[in-house]
């Protein structure tokens, strides 16, 4: 009789050990088969091998079998071998005890007669990265440096560069640099010499900076004999080791013109080789040899164009993303050589957003009074393409083509035109430079203003159109009837208007409209000033403070502030310094172009910028202070860095209770006033001032004229509020500091100036610390070094437990410093503010 079903069970998978008695079933198998001669054990061991790998691989625990492994690596078999390998590599380097036990195998099969299994036992010893074994890896790596095999050799020279990030004494004294050198010079295996080349360059780089022979070394690397050696071999080489030749040869400085012309004439060939990387490093070489020959280095310009036009437009969309990039470096640089292949930047329908954003500011680039007319028709097709993003960035390249030309009359003609398209985001990125086109070309106002006085604002939404649509109703509220009217509105959906810009514009746009045609906009600037002083926003609020106190003084000196003459602008601004660009430029074939900023802003923390600063709270020191001195503590855990990313959150508003919206008009004792009837429609701009009017009733005529009802300056004050006092013995763990500055939101944020003494004295952070801790403002955290520092500061109330948190960045170079501010009590953030902006400002006295 059948035995009945069993339901719900399953086998363990065959893949996948059900328990530690798998694991034992292993080690009995791999024991069993250990000094078996019998026939098919290798392949019973493969098997095996392959069981313990894929254990290994998803994370279980198969140490217990390391000794049984390695006594069954007795085998010729190389499959074997480098599984063993794998697996004592694996555990050996988290568990020295167990990397003893390699020690005897690995150098047995160092001396194997199989040079496959000498050069793999070699790199395997020399990959246990243990520093308590260093001393049986100097034998097997000189025996394979002059190992009669190639492979061993070429194993050999990187490990020596693996000893010497183990172990570097050891790796210098026993001499291994200079053995380096001379395989390198004679070596007739072309891959063993690029290996002993990259693992010199990486030696030197890091001894130089503790010997001077070490420095010379170096310098050795670049002498004439051996840059010449290795071009003359060049082509034996791989694609890696042409590219490590090639940016040594960058680095070499030649005796004289025909050195240059031999060097160029050895690498003409390159040019034409397959892979991007070469070609790319090969120009490298060419343009840093002939930056100091005017008339050559333009040569190298058309004589490069061609590869780097065809490596573009072959290969993956990455490669041709990353030949642009350089190709945009180089047009920046000489416009005019690439003038005439324009039609190469044109955009394909399958190429992804990334290259044809770069492709579109290659056009802009190279657009010049010849090409202008074709580029420009090209960009307004793409202004109608489905892809939204590449229709916004075709849109911004005319403008910036029209801002670069002198004859820009069919480019207003098609922008105008892009004002008719009656789509959002056109319409949106079509007012943004119709803005900036008026700055530049104010003769182009009638025609500009007579299209846009006919866009409705309700159907702008994005803030950057709708801010510039403002700026036009206030530059030319002369011309536009409907001005003042358009700004009424939009001063009544003040409230809902989210964004500070286009409040800040509405303000400008307001006062200026009031100023021409005060009757109409009476009304809408009181309501303008009065919402802007009780405004959230500080920057909104300060704006229409000052505005009503210019009416208040003069009106004819508030049209000045507001309303100068204007100058065309010639030039605008360009976001990249020429020294960013040179140091671009310095670091051809490399990230720094693809990301368009040199190396040191995204790889060297300490040389960010102030806004760029690491996001790692581990990369500064730690430390709470007591009252006598200060103690470095150490750094946070990995788990730690969330407290810096409450650092990059967006600024948050200031409530209404500290942005100072109930502030009195100020007295201004013998000031004159305006002498104006708010029942009569009066131009304000024409009003005379009488000397004897006393502030309050001017204070009353300018709020009776524009609505206002704000308080008089005779108001009195409120009595100022208690000084505040610091426990110079605060105390706050790191972890607390971090729960409060990710959960408190910003109170204060500003930028403040340095005195020179104060940079001249901030030589190390432990000089601000110092001086900041006699002030009761004790130190979190700190870091950098010039031109930035990072500081997190905290205090607390006297006799409370209200703590005060700072994060301070101080660019020496600018003499700024950006600060952060929280508190758990917001009420006194601006006393706490001035409280440490003067300890700050006293820095560096005597």
């Amino acid at each position: 009789m059948a035995p009945p079903p069993v339901y719900n069970q399953r086998s363990p998978s065959p893949s996948q050990p059900s328990g530690k008695g798998e694991v034992s079933d292993l080690k009995m198998q791999l024991r069993q088969l250990a000094g078996s001669r019998a026939p098919g054990t290798d392949d019973a061991k493969r098997d095996l091998f392959k069981k313990v790998i894929s254990y290994m691989t998803i994370g279980i625990d198969v140490s217990s079998v390391f000794s049984e492994m390695v006594m069954c690596s007795a085998t010729s078999d190389i499959v074997l071998k480098k599984m063993c390998y794998l697996y004592v590599g694996n555990y050996a380097k988290h568990n020295p005890d167990l990397s003893l036990l390699t020690i005897n195998f690995l150098q047995r099969d160092c001396k194997d007669e199989d040079p496959m299994i000498r050069g793999l036992a070699l790199r395997s010893l020399c990959s246990l990265r243990v520093a308590n074994l260093v001393e049986y890896l100097v034998g097997p790596l000189g025996s394979g440096l002059k190992d009669s095999n190639n492979y061993v050799r070429m194993v050999a020279a990187m490990g020596v560069l693996k000893l010497y990030h183990i172990s570097a004494s050891t790796c210098v004294d026993a001499d291994f640099p200079t053995t380096l050198k001379h395989l390198m010079l004679d070596d007739p295996d072309a891959q063993v010499v690029a290996n002993c080349l990259s693992a010199l360059q990486e030696i030197w780089s890091l001894e130089a900076s503790k010997s001077e022979e070490a420095s010379r070394e170096r310098e050795g690397l670049l002498s004439k004999p051996v840059v010449y050696y290795l071009l003359n071999r060049i082509k034996e080489f791989n694609e890696w080791a042409q590219c490590i030749v090639l940016e040594l040869v960058a680095k070499y400085v030649p005796s004289d013109s025909n050195d240059i012309f031999d060097i160029m004439n050895l690498l003409e060939d390159r040019l034409q080789h397959a892979n991007g990387a070469v070609v790319l490093a090969t120009i490298k070489v060419f343009l840093h040899l002939t930056l100091s020959m005017t008339d050559v280095h333009q040569q190298v310009y058309e004589r490069i164009k061609a590869p780097l036009l065809t490596l573009m437009s072959s290969g993956s969309p990455e490669q041709s993303y990353a030949v642009l990039s350089h190709l945009h470096l180089l047009v920046m640089r000489a416009p005019y050589i690439f003038s005439s292949d324009y039609k190469n930047f044109y955009c394909q329908y399958n190429e992804p957003f990334y290259v044809k954003k770069l492709k579109l500011e290659m056009l802009t680039a190279v657009a010049n009074e010849s090409n202008t007319y074709e580029i420009v028709t090209e960009l307004c097709e793409y202004a109608a393409n489905v892809d939204i993003p590449i229709a916004r960035e075709s849109i911004r390249a005319v403008g910036k083509i029209a801002l670069q030309q002198y004859d820009v009359n069919a480019i207003v003609d098609r922008l105008l035109q892009f004002l008719e398209m009656e789509k959002d985001y056109v319409t949106a990125e079509t007012l943004v430079l119709v803005k900036d086109l008026l700055r530049k070309y104010p003769q182009w106002s009638h025609d500009c203003i007579a299209v846009v006085g006919n866009i409705s604002s309700k159907n702008v939404q994005e803030p950057k159109a709708k801010a510039a649509l403002i700026w036009m109703l206030g530059e030319y509220a002369q011309d536009m009837q409907d001005a003042p009217y358009i700004l009424e509105s939009l001063i009544e959906n003040w409230d809902e208007e989210h964004s500070a810009e286009v409040r800040l514009h509405l303000l400008s746009a307001v006062m200026k409209c009031f100023l021409r045609r005060p009757p109409e906009t009476q009304k809408a600037l009181g309501d303008a000033l009065a919402s802007g002083l009780a405004d959230f926003h500080q920057d909104v609020h300060d704006r229409a403070l000052l505005y009503y106190r210019l009416l208040q003084y003069d009106v004819s000196v508030a049209e000045r502030v507001v309303n100068p003459p204007k100058q065309a602008v010639s030039v605008f601004a360009d976001t990249q310094s020429s020294e960013i660009k040179d140091r671009i430029f310095d670091e051809f074939n490399s990230l720094s172009v693809v990301y368009q900023k040199p190396s040191y802003m995204f790889t060297d923390k300490e040389h960010r910028g102030p806004f760029a600063f690491s996001e790692e709270l581990g990369s500064l020191s730690i430390g709470v202070e007591s009252a006598d001195n200060i103690v470095t503590a150490q750094r946070v855990e990995a788990n730690d860095k969330d407290l810096l990313l409450g650092t990059s959150e967006k600024e948050e508003s200031r409530g209404p209770g500290n942005n100072g919206s109930a502030y009195n008009a100020p007295a201004y004792d013998g000031s004159p006033a305006l002498t104006a009837a708010p029942q009569t429609q009066l131009d304000l701009v024409s009003l005379d001032h009488t000397p004897a009017a006393s502030v309050s009733s001017t204070s009353l005529a300018i709020d009776d004229l524009l609505g206002l009802g704000l308080p008089v300056a005779s108001t009195p004050a409120p009595p100022p509020p208690p000084a505040l006092e610091l426990n110079p013995k605060a105390v706050l763990d790191p972890n607390s500091f971090q729960q409060k500055w990710r959960q408190l939101p910003i109170s204060i944020s500003q930028e403040i100036s340095i005195s020179p003494q104060g940079i001249t004295a901030l030589t190390t952070p432990q000089a601000l610390i110092r001086h900041m801790q006699g002030q009761s403002i004790h130190c979190m955290a700190s870091g950098g070094q010039a031109p930035n520092f990072k500081f997190f500061f905290f205090a607390q109330k006297a006799k409370e437990s209200s703590n005060y948190l700072v994060e301070c960045i101080i660019n020496t170079s600018a003499s700024k410093a950006q600060l952060k501010i929280k508190a758990d009590d917001q009420s006194t953030s601006e006393a706490f503010s001035s409280l440490f902006q003067s300890a700050l400002s006293k820095f560096g006295l005597p």
